[in-house]
Parts: structure tokens; C-alpha cells; sequence
């Protein structure tokens, strides 16, 4: 029986206007998405996630790679506050579900700086029983997080739903026994949230 529901945050819980946000900077549609996919998919990113370097070390480490890119990167990094989008029907649904008598938890891979500018104002996280991010355990998904987050909660797995919208995500918990969904857009997630 599911008494825990697990959320990702990013693409879960709220959307990311990233590629849109390179464009606000100055880039071309073409320029920001290559940008984004540099950026992202660089082990750097993981580095940020994980908090193990500062943020102005991280742009350090991406202006050495990528000279060209380095003021936009830069800019990036510290204007996080420009990249999330809310998204209230989902929060709505999450604080229904709470007052059902789930206990809600989020599981996301964060560094401290944009995860404190995308949560400032989020009414999710008054329904919150508990929370690991990356940042603050220097572990990333899919790895130890998982069983970081059961143990800190004492959870049994078999009680959790967990929410991500990365496959490779979704493995990583349903390896350690916790039964996973992957979200592929708001509305699927407010669809299978109903069903709860």
C-alpha cells in the first residue's frame, strides 16, 4: 500500500524555461538549445548539482572549457532565479493528496543556490514531510540518494511512489524497491496524481 508519494522537482513539481531564458541573455533559438545541451550534459553541471564546488568555481571550470560560451554561462548560472516556471495545479493536487494523509517528501538533485530561488515561494514545500536534495548530501540521482532518503525518513520502499522525469531516475529508485513513475508533462503527472 502507498503512504509516501516521492517528487522529483525540476519538470515535476515546476518546468524549466532554460533554452527560453538563452534567449532572453541574447542566443538564437538554435544557439541557446546547443548551449543547453553543453551545458547540462557537461560532468560540471553534476558538480553543481552535487555542491561540492562553489558556483563561481563551477563558471570558472566551464569558461576554461568553453571560452566562447563563457559569459552566457556565467550569466546562467547566477540568474537562476529567471529558469523555473511554477506549476500551481500540480502544487494544488500535491496538498490535496497531503490532506488525503500521504506523506510527501521531494528526492531532486539541486545545487543550494537555484534550488533556494525556485523553492522561495513554492506552497509545495509547506506540504512537505521531508526533503533531500543533492547539494546538501553530495549525492546525485540515480545512486546512494535513494536509500539516503529511506534511511533519513525510516520509509519502507514499498510504501513509496516516487515521481522523476528521467528514466535513468526511475530505474535508480525501482532498483532499491521503490515503485516509480516517469513524467512526460504536466498533464500526464495531474492524471496519475487523480488516481491516487
Amino acid at each position: 500500500m502507498i503512504k509516501n508519494l516521492i517528487f522529483d522537482l525540476g519538470d515535476v513539481l515546476m518546468e524549466y524555461r532554460a533554452t527560453e531564458m538563452l534567449m532572453d541573455y541574447g542566443l538564437s533559438r538554435e544557439e541557446a538549445l546547443a548551449l543547453d545541451d553543453l551545458m547540462f550534459y557537461d560532468p560540471l553541471w553534476a558538480i553543481l548539482d552535487k555542491g561540492t564546488m562553489t558556483n563561481e568555481e563551477v563558471i570558472a571550470g566551464y569558461a576554461k572549457k568553453y571560452p566562447k560560451h563563457a559569459d552566457a554561462i556565467g550569466w546562467f548560472i547566477r540568474h537562476g532565479e529567471y529558469m523555473h516556471v511554477p506549476r500551481p495545479k500540480v502544487w494544488k493536487r500535491v496538498h490535496e493528496l497531503k490532506e488525503k494523509g500521504y506523506r510527501i517528501y521531494l528526492l531532486s538533485n539541486y545545487s543550494k543556490d537555484f534550488f533556494q530561488k525556485h523553492t522561495k515561494d513554492a506552497s509545495f514545500m509547506r506540504d512537505l514531510d521531508g526533503a533531500v536534495v543533492s547539494y546538501q548530501i553530495h549525492e546525485t540521482k540515480p545512486a546512494a540518494i535513494y536509500e539516503y532518503l529511506l534511511e533519513k525518513y525510516q520509509l519502507n520502499p514499498t510504501e513509496c511512489l516516487f515521481f522523476d522525469d528521467r528514466t535513468e531516475n526511475v530505474e535508480g529508485a525501482v532498483n532499491v524497491g521503490i515503485a516509480a513513475k516517469r513524467v512526460i508533462g504536466q498533464e500526464q503527472l495531474l492524471e496519475m496524481l487523480a488516481k491516487l
